[in-house]
């Protein structure tokens, strides 16, 4: 080992040593040094050992995903996961979470999660084509949820409408139990030839490291292990964790980089994300299996003074680390110094697999990399699963008097009212190649390939008070929904990406909710051939010692042959039919109909036949190829009546649904039971895709026809359809204009 100047070899106090690592962590760094590490070495272990970048507590059940397929190119492990969409070309996705900041302070804290997922994407050699979140806030009665919604919304349309890349959908939900620590998840998605993928292994000795992008400040130090704590007393106080992101230097950086990666001069690339210039080196490093010598004077700095530990821990946002092949310097420099960019060489890889750092000629630190990374903690937490609720007898919830009402009701309910307000703050058509977005009546968004008749639809989906209720059918449900919503499109699903986030692993109660979800989105994904390529797990979301809803956020990829030949919800017209693809059986627990209607949070979810899902879904997917069902919609949340009301408000149209079964109508109309979608189509085409589906041995129905200016049922209980829009596109602008909103339960 290199010999360690004294003034940083010294013990340091026992406080220090404990502040970001356990006492059992810290025992096992002296064993594994065989001496007391000094201040920066015990901040590399503390970042690297935290929950946000090691997964401690998680590792041994990601394993259970099933991560191949015929399409898979790289899954997780990359920066992104990576798959073929044909012609030598690659979708790259990934989703993140961005919670901690965006609660503390919520404008930079959604913007800076917005760039971090673009570096994970363009860092493969993709150029990004667009990005996706899902949201969760608290109650709209608590006092800073308007504030929060505000600020994200206007963090995650700040950063990518400057950046240049269309934010074209999402889920925004809002719930009590997220009061203390909402949720920002971002994703984005990319397209790369397949031959032009590139990594973050480093893998030859006595290659240059080249820092690029925006100078080095003391934004985000910690960042990483703020986000592996669980908030409580001060943590307003944590804001100079929070990152401070630039679009604009974002954007040179993005097109720098794909520039110098067509001059066959990158031998492996890295985002400097979470723990920043720390996890980017030894990330690449340990990877290759190989070592990495930094020399810390020549790291760009924007503030005087600082120490080898701020640089090492600082997160300041739009810098990558670089590994060039030998003599590739000079067309670095001066591409890097084309876009305005800082770039230095700091370093080199070496054959030590050890971490050295030098300031002002001094080693301030010399670690063997297998400590950091591969032999960081990995804990098999103790679980205990809570008993399952039992299931919502639907004979016993009694209809309302007027069921238009209760539909107007769950309509402009937060959950299911309009999220314009949010949306058209982002710019959803930046490229032009946006087909369907947010503003589109379609399930999932759709994103040319630009110059081709392909298309990728994109999708997030995650039902938390399923998850909730039984966290394995909550994780199976999951994946299923974001299948059929991709299904609902006429996409051949690919993929999926997953952003887990959780309250604190260390409460057996909480571990077993992971452990539940993680594996009923393992079956899902196992029986729909659609593998997990890429994923965030972010732990310890409560605020002292309430945990948010289980919440294991699904983005998803599919690719459309042909754009021409897709599926929306609108265009619904007069005396079409409508079918419901699917068994309807009434299943009203953890509903929206039972939490807006009755008061209620209660009961098992409704139950996910996965061989249900894969066949119904092939054959929707078929009829939509086969140009008979155009006009298409998941059955999800609210069940036929939430699909009818979607229906209707996007074309302007009315529906006279009828029902004689034996279900109570609320159950049969509210119910919502899965691997279901509803198809309007003329009379003749509707009657050659029940025929259709009767020889498929697929579950159909007719649920009434379309017409008229109202939905009616059975002829009674009317709803025009004009007070039900402008009931649900009001209820988000007069709750962010300060109008009175209704306590959610």
């Amino acid at each position: 080992m290199s010999e360690i100047n004294p003034r940083y070899a010294d013990g340091i106090d026992e406080q220090v040593a404990l502040e970001h690592v356990t006492a059992e962590e810290y025992e096992t760094i002296l064993t594994e040094l065989g001496r007391a590490p000094n201040r920066v070495e015990l901040g590399i272990f503390s970042v690297m050992w935290s929950e946000h970048c090691s997964y401690k507590s998680s590792r041994v059940h990601l394993a259970k995903f099933p991560t191949t397929g015929e399409r898979v190119v790289y899954g997780p492990g990359e920066n992104a996961g990576v798959v073929d969409i044909d012609d030598g070309e690659v979708a790259v996705f990934k989703m993140e979470s961005h919670n901690h900041p965006s609660f503390i302070e919520p404008y930079q804290g959604s913007a800076t999660g917005v760039g971090g997922i673009l570096r994970d994407v363009f860092t493969m050699g993709a150029r990004p084509v667009a990005l996706m979140n899902a949201l969760r806030f608290g109650s709209p009665d608590h006092p800073k949820t308007r504030q929060l919604v505000s600020g994200v919304a206007a963090g995650i349309g700040g950063y990518g409408n400057c950046v240049g890349v269309p934010t074209v959908g999402g889920e925004t939900n809002f719930h009590p139990g997220y009061n203390g620590n909402i949720l920002v998840n971002a994703m984005a998605v990319g397209l790369a030839k397949r031959e032009g993928i590139f990594t973050a292994a480093a893998r030859e000795v006595g290659y240059p490291v080249l820092y690029v992008g925006a100078k080095t400040g003391r934004d985000g130090i910690h960042g990483a292990t703020m986000a592996s704590a669980e908030f409580g007393e001060g943590s307003e106080e944590k804001r100079p964790t929070v990152q401070v992101g630039d679009p604009f230097t974002e954007k040179k950086l993005i097109e720098a980089c794909l520039e110098l990666m067509t001059e066959n001069a990158i031998s492996s690339i890295q985002d400097m994300g979470a723990a920043g210039l720390t996890s980017s080196s030894v990330e690449m490093a340990s990877s290759g299996g190989l070592g990495i010598e930094l020399d810390l004077d020549h790291v760009p700095q924007r503030e005087t003074g600082m120490t080898a530990y701020e640089m090492m821990l600082s997160e300041s946002q739009e810098r990558m680390l670089i590994i060039l092949k030998p003599g590739a310097e000079p067309v670095a420099e001066r591409i890097f110094r084309k876009w305005d960019l800082d770039v230095a060489t700091i370093g080199r890889t070496t054959d030590t697999s050890r971490l050295v750092l030098k300031h002002k000629g001094e080693i301030v630190c010399d670690l063997p990399l297998d400590p950091i990374g591969e032999k960081a903690p990995k804990y098999r937490r103790p679980y205990t699963e809570a008993a399952k609720p039992a299931a919502v007898d639907p004979k016993s919830i009694a209809d309302p008097a007027d069921l238009g009402a209760a539909l107007l009701t769950v309509m402009s309910s937060p959950d299911m009212a309009s999220k314009r307000w949010i949306w058209s703050q982002y710019d959803r058509h930046v490229m032009a190649d946006t087909v369907a977005s947010s503003e589109d009546p379609a399930d999932a968004a759709i994103v040319r390939i630009h110059g081709r008749d392909k298309a990728l639809a994109i999708t997030t989906d995650c039902t938390p008070r399923y998850c909730f209720a039984d966290p394995r059918e909550g994780g199976r449900q999951a994946v299923a929904e974001a299948w059929r919503n991709l299904t609902a499109v006429g996409a051949d699903p690919i993929a999926i990406t997953d952003c887990l986030n959780f309250g604190n692993p260390e409460r057996p109660e909480i571990m077993a909710q992971f452990v539940g979800c993680v594996e009923g989105m393992a079956e899902a994904c196992e029986a729909l051939s659609f593998p997990v390529v890429s994923g965030n797990v972010s732990l310890y979301n409560e605020t002292d010692g309430k945990a948010i809803p289980p919440t294991p956020a699904v983005g998803a990829v599919g690719l459309i042959p042909d754009v021409a030949v897709r599926a929306g919800y609108g265009g619904m017209a007069e005396d079409m039919v409508l079918l419901v693809v699917g068994e309807t059986a009434g299943a009203l627990g953890a509903s929206i109909y039972l939490r807006e209607i009755e008061g209620r949070e209660e009961g098992a979810p409704p139950p996910v036949d996965l061989a249900a899902e894969k066949r119904n879904g092939d054959f929707v997917r078929a009829e939509i190829r086969a140009g008979r069902a155009k006009i298409v919609h998941d059955l999800s949340e609210a069940g036929i009546a939430g699909a009818v009301a979607d229906m209707a408000m996007a074309s302007g149209a009315g529906a006279k649904l009828a029902y004689s079964g034996e279900l109570p109508l609320a159950a049969w109309l509210f119910g919502e039971d899965q691997a279901r979608y509803l198809i309007a189509a003329d009379e003749t085409t509707a009657a050659t895709i029940r025929e259709n589906a009767i020889k498929a041995g697929v579950p159909v129905e007719v649920a009434g026809i379309a017409g008229g200016d109202a939905i009616t049922v059975n002829g009674g209980h009317a709803l025009d359809v004009t007070r039900l829009k402008r009931a649900n596109e009001a209820w988000l602008p007069d709750f962010m204009a300060g109008g009175e909103v209704m306590a959610a339960e």
